[in-house]
């Protein structure tokens, strides 16, 4: 995740950045569920409004997050399919709160309402994120819902009124990115806390669809008007949270558009780039599915490090026997092609390798998400054959 808000600050703010602090262990990204109401076209875990066999027990979560405690992994966010589709989503959370973990609720905010609000306000969550992808029919088309974006407000706003930390998350192709001025508009309208847009990731239903990728062109677009949409808001001493996931290639357009407007600052958000350092899958990021498979993270659901019913998350995540897991603890990772040529690897770290894995079948192959050109990262231009499909094992297309 790279976190605009954080760096925006920064250029009102200079200072140089202090010891780079790393996280006891992960933030733990654990898909409870797999049922969801909706079936969006672009579900990393391809869910569906059916009861999935082999679900974790409850007693089964309560040992987890014991492990988890003991081995000091601070962040859980509580996700699906539909997380509010659990009998026992209530109890899970309160007993995450009580433990002292930060607990996130990930939902598609249309199953919130006058019902359930209350319990969900007195689970104190300390960060409620919904999905929208644009106004609307837009938002509609892609959940495959008539009128999911009116529930979905409305979800917004019963949290917002109760005092929740609210957020909307927005995945960006090119049949929605129209709609993302509007979305923006629609936050700072609505009060809504943070805005976090997410790159497409070619992983379950979103690999399927990647041919809707939005193009380099329009992300450059939308990433400089995150930018300048933050900045506005800091200079008029308006506070509210943007961050964006999925391309850490962000980090280094940022650094390209801070140059531009603020060139004596380069060197110091440089510095601050490259302590943050990019990609942390598989190192700050985890992910547990509905079965209790571990992954790397939340887009890796064809590749499992062990199962908690096996194994305790903590033996797993500190077992480096696995060479996807050893590969993405080293630092500078081992990448190939254009990314293991650019002078800016330390920032992004390699981006997103499951995209270069979902399209040439290499895990260490240049990530073909990167939308900066050759002279933006340093490298002379490079012959790159395209990516064949051919070459994607079966594994690889589910």
């Amino acid at each position: 995740m790279f976190r605009i808000s954080e760096y925006v600050e920064a250029l009102f703010e200079p200072r140089q950045p202090g010891p780079k602090r790393s996280l006891p262990a992960p933030v733990v990204i654990w898909n409870l569920i797999r049922r969801c109401n909706l079936t969006c076209r672009h579900c990393y875990s391809i869910s569906a409004d059916k009861d999935f066999a082999g679900e974790l027990r409850t007693d089964e979560i309560h040992a987890v997050m014991d492990d988890l405690k003991r081995f000091r992994v601070p962040v859980l966010i509580l996700s699906g399919g539909e997380p509010l589709l659990r009998p026992d989503i209530f109890d899970i959370a309160l007993r995450a709160k009580a433990m002292g973990f930060y607990v996130g609720l990930s939902s598609n905010g249309t199953l919130i309402d006058s019902a359930n609000i209350d319990r969900i306000a007195a689970c104190d969550f300390d960060y409620v994120g919904v999905s929208l992808d644009g106004i609307g029919a837009t938002h509609d088309t892609f959940r495959r819902r008539p009128g999911a974006f009116d529930a979905s407000l409305r979800g917004i706003r019963l949290c917002r009124d109760l005092g929740l930390k609210i957020g909307v998350r927005y995945t960006m192709t090119q049949d929605n990115a129209h709609d993302l001025p509007r979305l923006l508009e629609l936050v700072d309208r609505e009060n809504i806390d943070r805005f976090y847009f997410s790159h497409l990731n070619y992983a379950g239903r979103g690999n399927t669809n990647r041919r809707d990728d939005a193009r380099h062109r329009l992300t450059r677009w939308a990433m400089t008007l995150l930018f300048d949409t933050c900045w506005d808001y800091r200079q008029r001493g308006a506070r509210k949270e943007f961050t964006s996931g999925n391309n850490d290639a962000d980090g280094v357009y940022f650094l390209h558009w801070v140059r531009e407007r603020f060139p004596d600052q380069t060197a110091a958000i440089r510095a601050r780039l490259a302590q943050w350092g990019g990609n942390a899958s598989g190192v700050n990021v985890a992910n547990i599915d509905n079965l209790g498979n571990v992954h790397p993270d939340t887009m890796w659901w064809h590749y499992s490090l062990g199962n908690v019913r096996d194994k305790p998350f903590s033996a797993i995540w500190t077992d480096l026997s696995d060479p996807l897991l050893a590969g993405l603890r080293q630092f500078p990772r081992a990448v190939a092609g254009r990314c293991g040529a650019c002078r800016h690897l330390d920032i992004c770290n390699g981006n997103t390798r499951v995209r270069a894995h979902r399209l040439t079948g290499d895990v260490w192959a240049e990530d073909p998400g990167c939308y900066l050109d050759d002279e933006e990262i340093g490298v002379t231009t490079m012959s790159v054959p395209a990516p064949d499909e051919a070459c994607l094992s079966q594994e690889n297309r589910r």
